[in-house]
C-alpha cells in the first residue's frame, strides 16, 4: 500500500503538466529528418526561448553534430553562455532571481516534448494572446493565467483573441473562437506557424536524440529475426524428421 502512494504521487507532476485549457490541438507536422526545419528550430529557440528556459540534459556539440552545424558556427552564434563547447545546454539565468520574476523558475525544456507532446507544444505556442490583466500582459488559451511573456511577439506580432456571444442557461457568455495577430510581426500567420513547428521539431528531438537511429536499427534487428526465423524452423524440421 505504501508503495502505491509513493507511486501515485509521483505520477501527479505529469498529471499536472499534462492538463491544459480543453482546446483542440492542432497535429504538429514535425519531420525529425528534415535537418533545415531542426537548425531553424534550434536558431530560433537559442533565441528566443534560452534566456529563461535550458535544455541542460543536451551538449551544445551533440546538437552540432547532430544537426549538421559547424562547432565554431554553433559556438559563435548559438552559445550565449561562453562556455566551452562540450558543455550542457544550461542558461544564465539565476534561479532564484527566476522565481522572484516568474512566481517559479522557468523549467528545463530537455524533456518537455516526451511530457507534453508535439501537438500541445505547436498549439500552447500559437495560442497566446493580449490580456491587460496578466502581469505580463498575455495569456495563452491552452495555459490560463500562463506565467510567462509571450517571447514569439515580435515574429507573430500582437495576437488578439477572437470571440463570439452565446447565450448558456440565459446567460450570455462569451465563447473563444480564434486569435489573430494585428499583422505587425516579422513573419506572415503561415511563416508563423512554421516557425513554431521548427521549434516544436527541435524539441521532439532534444527528448530523443537516438530516435532516428534507434528506429533505423530496429529494421535491421526486425530483418535480422526473420532470417533466424527462416532457419530456425529449417533446422527444427531437420531434428524431428527423425522422430516422425
Amino acid at each position: 500500500m505504501k508503495k502505491l502512494i509513493i507511486a501515485v504521487f509521483a505520477f501527479l507532476p505529469a498529471l499536472a503538466m499534462a492538463a491544459g485549457g480543453n482546446v483542440h490541438l492542432d497535429e504538429a507536422d514535425y519531420d525529425l529528418s528534415d535537418k533545415a526545419s531542426l537548425q531553424n528550430g534550434a536558431k530560433l529557440f537559442m533565441n528566443y526561448c534560452s534566456g529563461c528556459h535550458s535544455t541542460q540534459y543536451q551538449r551544445y556539440n551533440r546538437v552540432a553534430q547532430d544537426l549538421g552545424i559547424p562547432e565554431d558556427i554553433m559556438q559563435a552564434n548559438l552559445n550565449f553562455t561562453g562556455v566551452p563547447v562540450g558543455s550542457l545546454m544550461e542558461n544564465s539565468i539565476p534561479e532564484k532571481g527566476a522565481a522572484n520574476w516568474f512566481g517559479a523558475p522557468p523549467p528545463d525544456l530537455t524533456l518537455v516534448a516526451r511530457v507534453r507532446g508535439a501537438d500541445w507544444l505547436y498549439t500552447y505556442l500559437r495560442s497566446f494572446y493580449a490580456d491587460d490583466s496578466r502581469p505580463f500582459g498575455v495569456n495563452n488559451l491552452v495555459f490560463p493565467s500562463v506565467g510567462m511573456p509571450h517571447v514569439l511577439e515580435p515574429l507573430q506580432g500582437t495576437p488578439r483573441l477572437e470571440t463570439v456571444t452565446r447565450t448558456v442557461d440565459g446567460h450570455e457568455v462569451q465563447t473563444p473562437v480564434g486569435i489573430t495577430a494585428d499583422g505587425n510581426g516579422e513573419m506572415t500567420a503561415e511563416e508563423f506557424d512554421g516557425a513554431v513547428l521548427d521549434i516544436v521539431n527541435f524539441l521532439v528531438y532534444s527528448g530523443e536524440p537516438m530516435k532516428l537511429e534507434r528506429q533505423r536499427l530496429g529494421y535491421w534487428v526486425l530483418g535480422f529475426l526473420a532470417i533466424f526465423f527462416v532457419f530456425a524452423y529449417l533446422l527444427k524440421k531437420e531434428y524431428w524428421r527423425d522422430i516422425h
